[in-house]
């Protein structure tokens, strides 16, 4: 699916079907959602989608959310991607930031915050 008009699309890299779902019932009527479950699949579907931000849950099978961010940063400099996970530790912070993570959110998610994050990156 390639993202087109004014719907921007985002790649929501989760490996949880419950917090898939929590993210989808926040924000799946405003964007287009594109799930992968792991690190692997993050990297493919960006690829495929091209998509307009990416939500990347750091604790993955696979392929963690931080090797995948890199792997993404190869390719793209450009699209904004939000870290997710339940650490909240300064040091884990810093490690996605360094893996080219574009703002970090720390679970459980809050509405407000994580649409305040997509409006802000994607009105860049």
């Amino acid at each position: 699916m390639v993202n087109e008009g004014n719907n921007k699309c985002i790649l929501v890299a989760e490996d949880v079907d419950s917090n898939y779902m929590l993210v989808k019932a926040f924000i799946g009527k405003i964007y287009t959602l594109v799930r992968a479950n792991n690190g692997v699949e993050a990297v493919e579907q960006f690829k495929e989608c091209n998509p307009d931000l990416i939500l990347m849950d750091i604790k993955m099978p696979e392929m963690d959310g931080l090797e995948a961010t890199r792997v993404i940063r190869g390719i793209s400099k450009e699209v904004p991607i939000i870290a997710l996970t339940a650490y909240a530790f300064a040091s884990d912070k810093e490690a996605a930031l360094e893996a080219g993570c574009t703002d970090f959110l720390t679970k459980p998610i809050v509405k407000n915050d994580l649409l305040s994050a997509i409006e802000e990156l994607l009105n860049k």
